[in-house]
């Protein structure tokens, strides 16, 4: 999980140990030497880019889609909160009254514990619970008249449907990018880096300015993919502002 400040520092970093590398190489091999091999440090780093751009730029979308999937579950989940409140008018008096007031224990706790355990990468265990307890009350239901049942019917489909997106969004919050993945990316990203320093060119600053630039480039979508890949994490997060409204929804 990376922090605001985490994110300035590693860039802070990466951006001077590049310009630290690019010296480094310029004391050991001149840039008047390099000038003279420019054709195939030229096509190395066409090949190298080329192949390192389309894997970042694939992994990038991939864990936006990912992002935007939980961002849908948790509004998903919120909505079948709303409806299971809704459709408690319908039952007995008993259920009703219980069913509700579950309800608004189940959103007050999914703000006030679920997203704070998820951020510490911590299973919430409390809206486990009132989800158990909204199950046993809608099974209670006895002898109910017709539009009872049918009211039961629905908010047991409603009931359903959010137990199994609380399951996805804690799924979601326990993904982790393969290590492999991170591999390709960050030697992909160093070789890339690496082959653009080695270019021999006349004008020194300008290379700089190159090498640097590109250096800051692929550190920020690295960053990126960093950020948006733990969905309930960092300060790149999904909100729960769907859980806000939806208990301000069920206020009495």
């Amino acid at each position: 999980m990376l922090t605001l400040p985490m994110n300035i520092l590693l860039l802070v970093l990466t951006m001077t140990g590049s310009m630290l590398f690019m010296a480094a190489l310029n004391r050991i091999w001149p840039q008047e030497k390099r000038q003279v091999h420019n054709d195939l440090i030229g096509w190395q780093l066409n090949i190298i880019g080329t192949t390192y751009a389309v894997i970042l730029g694939f992994m990038l979308y991939t864990v936006w889609t990912d992002f935007g999937a939980a961002n849908l579950n948790v509004d998903l989940e919120a909505s079948a909160l709303r409806n299971v409140y809704r459709l408690a008018e319908g039952l007995p008096e008993q259920q009703h009254a219980e069913l509700q007031s579950q309800s608004r224990a189940y959103a007050q706790t999914v703000i006030d514990n679920d997203w704070p355990d998820m951020a510490r990468d911590l299973i919430p265990e409390e809206s486990h619970q009132i989800n158990q307890a909204m199950w046993k009350t809608l099974m209670s239901v006895k002898l109910a008249t017709p539009s009872e049942i049918v009211a039961e019917d629905h908010a047991i489909s409603e009931l359903s449907s959010l137990t199994e997106h609380r399951r996805t969004r804690l799924l979601q919050s326990k993904y982790q990018l393969p290590i492999i993945f991170w591999g390709v990316l960050l030697i992909g990203g160093f070789l890339t880096i690496a082959s653009a320093s080695m270019f021999g060119s006349a004008n020194p600053r300008l290379h700089a300015l190159q090498v640097f630039s590109f250096t800051l480039l692929i550190t920020l979508v690295l960053l990126a993919i960093a950020d948006v890949h733990h969905p309930f994490r960092g300060w790149v997060h999904v909100s729960n502002f769907a859980f806000e409204r939806a208990q301000e929804n069920m206020k009495d």
